[in-house]
């Protein structure tokens, strides 16, 4: 398979991952978008945040392609921890959806006119250079990153209102209606139990 083709297999995955993550906001209020679904803080904004600067150290910045003014990943000893994790009360909804589309352009950039076999270096610490790694290695991070966190998303959005799916309308779950879901919960809770009392 010529590596254009593989670029267009990646594109796709990544621009898949990037949608499902969006309609994650829709018909949210503000509260929704922002509201703390676990001990660790998890919200769908905040996950929002922390991939758009994910995809800018790995698609922008490893390529020397900065771009100014996106969330900075408190890992990367930038921000103070989780920073990227939630949005501030000055940040809004649509200024950090905005910055994610950006981003979107920008990489694609990156993805368009470099091959896949392009070494880029990583952002090390002071005076120290980074890892080295191709294109298609940083790539295929993102796609996992983002993915991974759009699973997140997925319990999270679960979590605030019920909407599931990873498209909207939930098309790729089980069809039922709530008392369905219900019974279909109940079921697995007390499978859960008896397997419990095997132990």
């Amino acid at each position: 398979m010529p590596l254009s083709d593989f670029t267009t297999d990646l594109r796709l995955y990544v621009q898949d991952a990037r949608d499902a993550f969006l309609w994650k906001l829709d018909g949210l209020s503000e509260y929704g978008v922002r509201r703390p679904m676990t001990p660790t803080g998890t919200n769908l904004l905040g996950l929002v945040k922390h991939v758009t600067g994910a995809e800018v150290l790995y698609l922008g910045e490893t390529f020397g392609r900065p771009f100014p003014g996106a969330p900075r990943l408190w890992i990367s000893g930038d921000a103070e921890p989780n920073a990227d994790m939630w949005a501030t009360a000055e940040e809004s909804r649509e200024g950090i959806v905005e910055a994610y589309r950006r981003v979107w352009a920008h990489s694609d950039e990156t993805i368009r006119s470099l091959p896949l076999d392009t070494v880029g270096r990583m952002p090390g610490g002071p005076g120290e250079p980074g890892p080295a790694l191709t294109l298609h290695r940083a790539l295929v991070h993102v796609i996992a990153e983002t993915h991974r966190h759009a699973g997140h998303a997925d319990v999270v959005r679960e979590l605030v209102d019920g909407e599931v799916g990873q498209r909207k309308g939930g098309r790729n779950t089980a069809p039922g209606d709530r008392a369905w879901w219900q019974g279909y919960r109940d079921r697995l809770e007390r499978v859960a139990k008896g397997a419990g009392g095997r132990a």
